[in-house]
């Protein structure tokens, strides 16, 4: 390792290491409240929106499979570059869609995109943050997505009011993706000048690290190789991806539900285009300005209690969205409980990233964290799909209650095995 290279300045990189994360953001929080709408307006019905809405979480999934192989093979800023190039083309795909079918390959295309972005910049600060600040820096970097979701859907409700079209919205996206290509080539690389912290006790990452001298198995001790792929680093982690990765999926899946539930919700009840994108843009608002609470929570006290309030609080507003479609007031109740869901998530700002970070090994992280990605975006493309088939079943207010038992579920999950696999030590905040 060269001399000239230092550890990890968060202030002195934010631009290169948090910007392309914010216009890439932007771009999609533009477009994911109103995919639901756009798919309503090309004729499909209420359960066929949802299943389109859905596309975005299940590209993902897949996208997880390729990801780490990936990032490591070709690094975090050429991966970033290569992942905005696809997703305009997957944006001009649901420009020019026809028909619901089509609009849902260009959602997924853009779901496929998403995971590679979102899992090179989480390497890359996996690799370079040290641990006595981690869930800081990971939150900071939620925050940093939450931005972009708050402010897209502004940029989607003023270009609606302007063009008259709900489609004009995909542009946004676009803009932001050539953006933020820009950005990573004219910005230099801050790979390049900087040194990973020593591992050590205190940045021990591995998942074996992390369990208990009971719990930890062989197979969890030998991390994969650099470019390992997806299906054989989580056979070499399986035991923490299977009890700790459930909890995880199933915090995907509230989050997801909760992207979809709420366009689909507005839909149901009869609120525009306009003033969904208003609602859940002053929701995301609400959401972002968490994320650095989350961080200080977990830093300070410790992931689970940042875990565990976030999942009561989004397994309690779905369940209580569910008793509220037929009232008089149900735009009203939309507007509260939309609020109380973006709080809960807030408070769990940047937790999935944190314990993949705490579990990853610290050299080399991307084939783990792909796995780690892989189980949590598992329940974010399960969970919009059983919205979908529920509403289609039932209605879309038995699909919250029950989406939202889950996630209480999950609460009790995290409790734990939270304390098991990732247990954490408070330290005084530097």
């Amino acid at each position: 390792m060269s001399n000239t290279q230092r550890p990890l300045n968060l202030r002195s990189i934010a631009l290169t290491a948090f910007l392309p994360t914010l216009l890439f953001s932007v771009g999609e929080g533009a477009i994911i409240p109103l995919i639901p709408l756009v798919a309503n307006d090309l004729g499909a019905t209420l359960a066929i929106a949802g299943v389109i809405a859905a596309m975005i979480m299940f590209g993902e999934l897949v996208g997880d499979i390729p990801s780490g192989w990936i990032v490591a093979r070709i690094g975090e800023r050429t991966s970033m570059i290569y992942a905005s190039l696809v997703t305009i083309g997957a944006v001009i795909i649901c420009i020019v869609a026809p028909n619901p079918l089509v609009l849902g390959l260009g959602i997924f295309l853009i779901g496929i995109a998403t995971a590679v972005f979102a899992l090179a910049r989480h390497a890359f600060m996996t690799s370079y943050v040290p641990l006595v600040y981690r869930a800081r820096a990971l939150s900071t970097l939620g925050g940093v997505f939450r931005a972009g979701w708050f402010v897209g859907p502004f940029l989607s409700a003023a270009l609606i009011h302007l063009t008259g079209s709900t489609q004009a919205a995909f542009w946004v996206f676009i803009v932001c993706c050539v953006l933020a290509v820009t950005v990573l080539l004219l910005l230099p690389d801050p790979t390049r000048d900087l040194a990973a912290p020593s591992a050590g006790p205190e940045h021990a990452g591995s998942a074996a690290a992390s369990a208990s001298p009971v719990d930890a198995a062989p197979t969890d001790a030998a991390p994969p190789s650099t470019a390992a792929g997806l299906f054989q680093t989580i056979r070499a982690h399986r035991r923490v991806l299977v009890r700790l990765g459930t909890g995880a999926a199933l915090v995907g899946a509230m989050r997801a539900s909760r992207t979809v539930m709420l366009p689909l919700w507005a839909v149901s009840i009869g609120v525009s285009a306009p003033d969904t994108a208003l609602i859940i843009g002053i929701a995301g608002g609400i959401d972002f300005v968490l994320f650095y609470v989350s961080g200080q929570i977990m830093d300070r006290f410790g992931r689970i209690w940042s875990a565990v309030p976030s999942m009561i609080g989004l397994g309690l507003g779905h369940v209580a969205l569910a008793f509220t479609h037929d009232l008089p007031s149900n735009v009203g109740w939309f507007i509260g409980v939309a609020m109380f869901l973006s709080l809960a998530n807030g408070i769990g700002s940047g937790l999935l990233m944190t314990l993949g970070a705490d579990l990853a090994p610290q050299r080399h992280p991307a084939p783990f964290l792909g796995a780690w990605r892989f189980t949590a975006d598992f329940g974010s493309a399960v969970a919009p799909l059983a919205v979908a088939g529920i509403t289609a079943l039932a209605s879309v207010a038995i699909a919250s209650g029950i989406i939202g038992v889950f996630g209480l579920f999950g609460a009790v999950l995290l409790g734990r095995y939270i304390p098991r696999f990732a247990p954490h030590r408070p330290r005084s905040l530097l």
